[in-house]
């Protein structure tokens, strides 16, 4: 008996389709967010301010998201504005230190600054004496509200997780920005063009020459080759980037390329075995075939705090 021929829905020309339609969505809502970010890091250090404090909003938001899957219940709303207030008190640690000639030329000026600075200062340190308090004052409040068993402690703890993980790193983001001359957008440039080069590379490398897994238990699909390819172009963009910032010398860019190269990939695969035991495949849906910001901003929760550190240390 013959076979019947094969139905339209069947062509490999109507299978490619959706493959086709997701790789264009994938693309528009890249290029239409890598443009929403370089604008607001550029425009001004208040638009910097605004975009990344949005941005860790929502990325912890993702990840008490997350939690609520394994049956924690950390509050999102209460951590969402205070992780909010502690990046508006970098952010104003951060521009107090910035001293220009104009803020010179007034003691006056001079000492607003301080003493903006200095209420940053006591607001940052009150926030964090009062954290596990409010998170505690939720629980109990909370409480008598449960029907099924509940974990308050657990739930705190989850939460000032989040804070750790999140919040803190995405805030020491202003202490990369700011300089004693003031908000300098090419600082956080350079780290997003580390940050992608070494992406771009690790998967360029490790589609054609990847064969020794990485963490197979975590991120079956990372591999030794595709680690080191990323780290080679991560090392060139630093070199690169003294075309962007040329005040900058080559030994400090290429420690940053380096930072950005190991912990980089660390952070990544973090966020991949949260997820994995959690059990899902993005940690959001805000990006059209990219994910949730958590999953575009996580090799930055590794990389933030070392680069942050390594600046206090010897800047």
């Amino acid at each position: 008996m013959a076979s019947s021929p094969p139905s339209s829905t069947d062509s490999p020309t109507t299978a490619a389709k959706p493959a086709m339609s997701n790789m264009w969505q994938r693309i528009i809502s890249g290029v239409v967010g890598a443009i929403l970010l370089l604008g607001c890091i550029w425009y001004s250090g208040w638009t910097f301010g605004l975009f990344f404090a949005a941005v860790q909003a929502r990325m912890l938001w993702e990840f008490y998201r997350m939690m609520k899957e394994l049956e924690y219940k950390p509050g999102a709303i209460l951590g969402g504005s205070l992780s909010v207030l502690i990046f508006a008190c970098v952010f104003c640690i951060a521009q107090a230190s910035v001293v220009t000639p104009d803020s010179m030329a007034t003691g006056e000026t001079i000492w607003h600054v301080a003493r903006w600075g200095y209420a940053a200062k006591q607001s940052l340190i009150a926030v964090f004496l009062l954290l596990p308090v409010l998170l505690l004052l939720r629980e109990m409040f909370w409480w008598p509200r449960q029907k099924q068993p509940f974990s308050p402690f657990p739930n705190v703890g989850v939460a000032l997780l989040g804070f750790c993980y999140v919040s803190l790193p995405m805030s020491g983001l202003n202490v990369l920005a700011f300089t004693d001359s003031g908000y300098d957008y090419r600082r956080i440039v350079a780290l997003l063009f580390m940050v992608w080069a070494a992406d771009i590379g690790a998967y360029v490398s490790g589609k054609n020459f990847g064969k020794h897994k990485l963490a197979p238990s975590i991120s079956p699909g990372k591999t030794w080759e595709g680690w080191a390819g990323g780290a080679l172009l991560t090392l060139a963009v630093g070199w690169a980037l003294g075309y962007l910032i040329p005040e900058l010398p080559l030994a400090h860019r290429l420690v940053a390329a380096t930072v950005v190269a190991v912990f980089g990939p660390l952070g990544d695969l973090a966020e991949s075995m949260l997820k994995r035991s959690v059990g899902v495949k993005d940690s959001g849906r805000i990006m059209p075939g990219h994910g949730g910001l958590l999953d575009r901003f996580d090799a930055f929760l590794f990389v933030v705090p070392v680069l942050v550190v390594l600046q206090l240390l010897f800047a």
